[in-house]
């Protein structure tokens, strides 16, 4: 049970919540999301934001495929999952870091939720309002591979590849989100990610 003040794991609570969710279900997805808790990491503490909080957000985004290899199931997955252990924060980056906006039908990947999975999504989606945390883990969902930081209309076009498609909104989307975060950190974003030296570590 979550004691803590705050809505989501500490550091290493959130670590160890991600290797046992490997070894339910192993693949690339968990050095993807190493990489994108090191994104947004590195951005948040020259954003003004809190860093470690963003680390843990980013760590956790895709925690839902624990329960196997689902496409939209592991959104609400992950937010049945984080809510059941009180993260709170956690559980609603579950659900943002897929939609750009509250219209699901933009989701990239197969439907393959049931009815009440998918109203559970639409439902707490039109209950929230995006912050910069929801933002953030968008962004560095858009630039976190596997074997570390790509360039981030690669990692876009590796996503439209292997799924037939990528909403044009949502590619617009994190365009613009890194615009947005380039601006307040007044720096260049891969420089602060360390595009070409990162590489994810399993533990």
């Amino acid at each position: 049970m979550n004691n803590r003040k705050e809505k989501y794991p500490a550091r290493e609570e959130a670590e160890k919540l991600l290797k046992e969710a490997e070894s339910c279900n192993p693949g690339p997805w968990g050095n993807h999301s190493r990489t994108a808790a090191h994104c947004a990491e590195a951005i948040a503490a020259r954003a003004g934001m809190n860093s470690e909080k963003a680390y843990v957000l980013g760590l956790l985004h895709d925690i839902g495929r624990k329960f196997g290899k689902r496409h939209l199931g592991h959104v609400s997955d992950g937010y049945s999952y984080m809510m059941s252990l009180g993260y709170d924060d956690a559980a609603r980056i579950c659900l943002t870091h897929s939609f750009s906006d509250k219209d699901i039908s933009k989701y990239v990947g197969n439907f393959d939720t049931t009815e009440d999975e998918t109203k559970l999504i639409v439902d707490r989606l039109n209950a929230l309002e995006p912050d910069d945390y929801d933002c953030l883990i968008q962004l560095c969902d858009s630039i976190a591979g596997a074997e570390g930081v790509m360039d981030q209309i690669d990692r876009m076009m590796d996503v439209k590849n292997r799924y037939g498609d990528y909403n044009q909104e949502k590619w617009d989307s994190n365009i613009r989100l890194r615009e947005y975060f380039e601006s307040k950190m007044g720096e260049d974003l891969y420089v602060v990610v360390d595009k070409e030296n990162y590489k994810p570590v399993y533990p």
